[in-house]
């Protein structure tokens, strides 16, 4: 069955037109850089005492902007602002609930060369994983918005003689959106317009290394007058503001994207249960990965080597999707080490806002240096084949790195680094191959490159993880073609992106009349 819905196509950089008008975002957005952003409760910009600072990831010397830094009390006057808000918000139509998302996607789409250079800055994208980035926000309102037109329509149900019965579905309440900075604006948008449309009322936590995009999300709500209170945006730590969200009782669900640890601990604490808590929480978590990519001795060996590349070193490994392990047959082994690093060789490092770039910066000091730790283990793990080296300059570069020989109970074939680095595993066959890929305590995505039909439908039973690409990267997940979430501690496999993901975020309610 297939959902009436488009994707939004990816810009064309090759077209001097399209380089010129990122240019010109570019400029636009340089000119607006160290702006002070307050956060916004009930319709209200609120300021804090402390502010958090967004600094440039390629380029350290220079500040995106400042951002409120919430603490606790003002956490409780935005979960009060959305439960007041609730009390209207519910009643509203799903259709005009809806039309919300379908304009604030027009804003996106009007202004998507801008939305995209605030990406390129504050979150070291590449110019085409920016776009991407703009592209699948607006793919998430008006799949979302189309979603709740179809629901809206509620539940079907079967006759029953002698009444009339109905089942629809009605929103749960305040939830909590706490969205992770490697799609500062793609997650951010879909976490919290799944709610909304749905009927429920919001308090947007945004990561504190992408507030400045997320404060330009939340413009776009009072430009085209979403009711005060229903998406209340608030910057602040996860320890404090989060934790408090997290364990309100007046917080019916927590919707998070980000590390299998945090989950845990929100999954925990979204558990206990608090005075005055009347509901149990709903926790949709979608946190980390520890992919693989294998090949099979009878794959297209350089579409392969293009995929596992594409994978590994996307946005610099910085994807819970990416691939960090490249499983080979051992026929095709040494012929596709030299492949890979032969493109992965030719991987321009530099400053995410010029167009020559393939890879940009990690997203801050702490990233780097965990990074390197984890190339520093990977030396007595494996053999060093590329990279291995943080770049000199005012940023946060690693080079595109490679080891192969590494065996399946290696540290950097077991943890999740979140880096450009990628470990090369020798598999004797085929089914020693899948059993090396679910080898992890993760299960998000994976990818098979083989001609052999056997060997995929094998894969498609056998491989286990949420998302499975057969002669295709791993990445790049579309909105309503591919809906994307994992298994085990990849976290809930709540599909974002897929035609049920509303249900997340609603409940049902069964209505029986006799007929008198």
């Amino acid at each position: 069955m297939f959902l009436q819905f488009e994707n939004q196509k990816l810009i064309d950089f090759s077209l001097q037109e399209n380089r010129k008008a990122m240019q010109e975002a570019l400029n636009q957005v340089n000119a607006q850089m160290g702006r002070h952003y307050p956060a916004i409760i009930g319709g209200k910009k609120r300021d804090a005492s402390e502010r958090i600072v967004s600094i440039n990831p390629s380029n350290i010397d220079e500040v995106i902007g400042t951002c409120a830094k919430a603490d606790s009390k003002m956490a409780q006057e935005a979960i009060d602002a959305a439960s007041g808000a609730f009390e209207s918000w519910k009643r509203v139509p799903p259709e005009e609930r809806a039309n919300y998302l379908f304009k604030a996607a027009e804003v996106m789409k009007e202004r998507r060369f801008e939305f995209s250079a605030w990406i390129v800055m504050e979150a070291g994208k590449t110019w085409k994983e920016a776009d991407a980035d703009t592209a699948e926000a607006i793919d998430f309102l008006e799949f979302y918005g189309k979603q709740m037109l179809y629901y809206a329509k509620g539940m079907l149900v079967s006759k029953v003689p002698g009444e009339e019965n109905e089942c629809f579905y009605i929103p749960i309440g305040v939830g909590a959106v706490i969205s992770p900075w490697n799609f500062p604006l793609a997650i951010l948008t879909g976490t919290t317009v799944c709610g909304v449309v749905a009927g429920n009322t919001v308090v947007v936590k945004p990561a504190s290394n992408t507030p400045v995009i997320a404060a330009k999300f939340a413009e776009i709500w009072q430009e085209i007058g979403l009711p005060d209170g229903v998406i209340n945006f608030l910057p602040g730590p996860g320890d404090s503001v989060g934790d408090y969200l997290t364990s309100s009782p007046e917080t019916g669900f927590i919707n998070f994207t980000g590390s299998k640890d945090v989950g845990l601990r929100i999954n925990k604490l979204a558990a206990e249960i608090v005075p005055g808590q009347k509901r149990i929480k709903r926790v949709v978590a979608e946190l980390g990965g520890k992919n693989a990519i294998i090949v099979d001795k009878s794959a297209n060996l350089d579409a392969a080597a293009e995929g596992i590349v594409t994978s590994a070193f996307g946005y610099q490994g910085q994807k819970c999707s990416a691939c960090s392990r490249a499983i080979i047959h051992k026929d095709v082994y040494n012929e596709m080490i030299e492949r890979i690093v032969a493109k992965a060789e030719k991987l321009r490092v530099g400053p995410a806002k010029d167009y020559e770039s393939d890879m940009g910066p990690v997203i801050d000091e702490k990233a780097l240096n965990k990074i390197c730790r984890y190339i520093e283990i990977g030396k007595s793990e494996g053999k060093l084949i590329l990279g291995g080296k943080a770049l000199e300059g005012s940023g946060y570069f690693i080079e595109p790195t490679i080891f192969e020989g590494v065996k399946s109970d290696a540290v950097i074939a077991k943890e999740e680094i979140f880096g450009p680095v990628l470990a090369i595993m020798k598999a004797e066959d085929f089914d020693e191959a899948l059993n090396i890929a679910n080898d992890t305590d993760y299960g998000l995505s994976g990818s098979v490159y083989a001609a052999d039909r056997e060997k995929l439908d094998k894969a498609r039973e056998d491989f286990n993880v949420g998302n499975l690409y057969f002669n295709r990267k791993c990445t790049g997940a579309l909105v309503g073609g591919h809906p994307f979430g994992g298994f085990n501690m990849s976290g809930t496999d709540s599909k974002a992106g897929g035609a049920d993901y509303l249900l997340h975020f609603m409940q049902a309610k069964a209505v029986s009349e006799k007929i008198m």
